[in-house]
């Protein structure tokens, strides 16, 4: 049985497996331009952030209806389920969905036909957060948090993503505003190929309460000291780290440093179909590229319920810490 741990950095369409792109292409009558799973399966080798963001946005096309978007989280809740996840926080990307005439009720409604029933079917609670297009205006972004207004009862937080190198976390001041007005909940990836004063901008002028991925605060001493003192979570994603050449190889990854450093440090799989391993995969990875102890690996799983926006089910948070604190190796 794997070790339970909530995943808080996961990007829905990033689960979209070669098998399901098809299957969904022939539903909708689209035609991809690849020939069969492998030739897909070749593409999903990219280079960069930016190939990676590419191809990810070029098979959204696929994505069409209600029953798209729920059998695409249903296929990733399965898979969470079966390598432990308990507790999933789920990013959704509406720009990208929109700008192809795919409106915010067919996103949220057909997300929602497997959120809605996943304890009961998978035992995994959910989360939605919907996430900002950084390389979109401000403007944009505005009008997004305008649009899914009718569906927050759905939609627990904010966050941002997308390419992050200028485009600093500032210019999405007001809507993260606008959201905090809201009720919601704000994290926004920050740190993994912007610099750290990324990071503290996402603090200090977003006021986010979680940091997604936060790999290179490790360059600013008293950043690191900051995030320790005031315990802001951190959700990291190592494989995603090693195929995006933000890290060279897995057993260079800084996340022991990290972890000594007094960080709440998370692991997770952000866009799993093409970074080559699901929240498991990534736990079984650090484990053996970086050595890390078992109490370290409980660590890290205890930190991830401890980090995740289950203030409104703390019996649920105590019940997957303790079925944590008594997992045997």
């Amino acid at each position: 049985m794997p070790l339970p741990k909530a995943e808080l950095h996961l990007h829905i369409e990033g689960t979209l497996e070669p098998e399901l792109a098809f299957e969904l292409a022939a539903r909708n009558g689209v035609e991809l331009p690849y020939t069969d799973t492998e030739a897909l399966r070749e593409a999903y080798r990219f280079e960069d952030l930016q190939s990676f963001l590419n191809l990810y946005y070029e098979l959204m096309a696929v994505l069409r209806t209600e029953r798209d978007f729920a059998d695409l989280a249903d296929a990733y809740l399965a898979r969470a389920a079966a390598q432990g996840v308990r507790h999933a926080e789920i990013f959704f990307d509406p720009q990208a969905h929109l700008a192809r005439g795919v409106g915010m009720g067919t996103v949220v409604d057909g997300l929602w036909r497997a959120l809605g029933r996943s304890e009961e079917v998978h035992g995994v609670s959910t989360r939605l957060i919907l996430c900002f297009l950084r390389d979109e205006s401000a403007e944009s972004a505005l009008e997004t948090l305008d649009a899914a207004k009718p569906y927050l009862d759905r939609i627990t937080g904010v966050g941002l993503d997308s390419a992050e190198v200028g485009h600093p976390p500032a210019k999405f001041r007001e809507v993260y505003e606008a959201a905090a007005a809201l009720g919601l909940r704000r994290v926004a990836h920050a740190g993994e190929e912007g610099p750290p004063e990324y990071i503290t901008e996402a603090l200090d002028v977003l006021g986010v309460e979680r940091v997604d991925h936060g790999l290179r605060c490790m360059e600013d001493p008293a950043l690191v000291e900051r995030l320790a003192r005031e315990r802001i979570p951190l959700t990291l994603c190592p494989l995603s780290n090693v195929r995006l050449r933000t890290v060279d190889v897995l057993a260079e990854h800084p996340l022991p440093a990290m972890l000594d450093a007094g960080l709440l440090c998370t692991v997770n799989s952000d866009d799993p179909a093409y970074f080559g391993g699901y929240a498991g995969d990534n736990f079984d990875a650090v484990r053996t590229s970086l050595g890390l102890s078992e109490e370290r690996l409980r660590e890290l799983a205890r930190n991830s319920f401890v980090a995740s926006f289950l203030e409104d089910d703390e019996e649920r948070r105590a019940r997957c810490l303790a079925e944590v604190d008594a997992y045997t190796f």
